[in-house]
């Protein structure tokens, strides 16, 4: 059974940044819900993959998601997970944006992190409990931002598609089979898949098998059953994907 805090009711606590501990048995999920400030979600323990409308995110060890307030989203838990969250008001912290995002998780932002959880839900802003909370948003103003998630195109079609290959992704997908799928040229697919994602189609899919495998190896799967189940011939060419979308080899995020 999940001990969870509902962010609903701690919505209306007079305080810009309110501090959530919840803890989730393994595989959970929360159904799409929204909240009317922005959350920001770190897994102390676990990993968590966050949906939205717009695509999807995924937070292994050292990184949070960030979803702006009032949008849509839903989470599945990857092993069992302890989550540290922090609901924000509008404008608490400008530099997070308004578009979902994941960011890294520093040391002390960690510390920070699960230190606001501890405080008293109406925490004094005028002594340590409130420099607590400016040290984290200065913090979080700082907080690097980290390649970790597949958008999706506002066109219905193309993101209907982008749903079904993170469901059963392949490396061997391409622009030629996509396009023709669709009824678009090559030329117009590739201008309209960058305008709406922000990516190359070979960029797209190449963080897609990330996001994909990253859950996995939270899990313990081994690098080779991952590597041949996206579809790769090796795992070293699974590999050599995973440090240049990563920075470092998968077995860094193996559980």
């Amino acid at each position: 059974m999940a001990v969870w805090i509902d962010p609903s009711d701690v919505e209306d606590t007079p305080r810009p940044v309110v501090a959530i501990a919840n803890d989730y048995p393994p595989h959970f999920e929360l159904e799409w819900h929204r909240h009317r400030r922005g959350q920001l979600l770190y897994a102390a323990r676990g990993v968590v993959v966050v949906s939205t409308p717009q695509g999807a995110w995924v937070a292994p060890p050292e990184r949070a998601v960030w979803t702006p307030p009032t949008v849509p989203h839903a989470v599945k838990m990857v092993g069992s997970v302890s989550t540290r969250g922090i609901l924000l008001d509008p404008g608490a912290c400008p530099a997070l944006g308004d578009a979902s995002r994941v960011i890294e998780v520093s040391p002390l932002l960690r510390s920070l992190l699960l230190a606001a959880s501890e405080l008293p839900r109406e925490y004094a802003p005028d002594g340590r409990d409130g420099l607590v909370i400016d040290l984290l948003l200065a913090e979080l103003a700082l907080a690097p931002v980290i390649p970790l998630a597949a958008p999706f195109p506002q066109s219905p079609a193309l993101a209907a598609k982008c749903r079904a290959f993170l469901e059963a992704p392949s490396p061997h997908d391409t622009i030629d089979g996509w396009s023709a799928e669709l009824g678009m040229g090559r030329r117009a697919f590739t201008r309209a898949f960058r305008r709406e994602t922000g990516m190359s189609f070979a960029e797209w899919r190449q963080q897609a098998c990330v996001l994909v495998a990253l859950p996995r190896l939270a899990a313990g799967d081994q690098v080779t059953a991952i590597a041949l189940d996206l579809g790769y011939e090796s795992p070293a060419a699974f590999t050599t994907m995973f440090k240049r979308r990563l920075g470092v080899a998968p077995s860094r995020y193996q559980g």
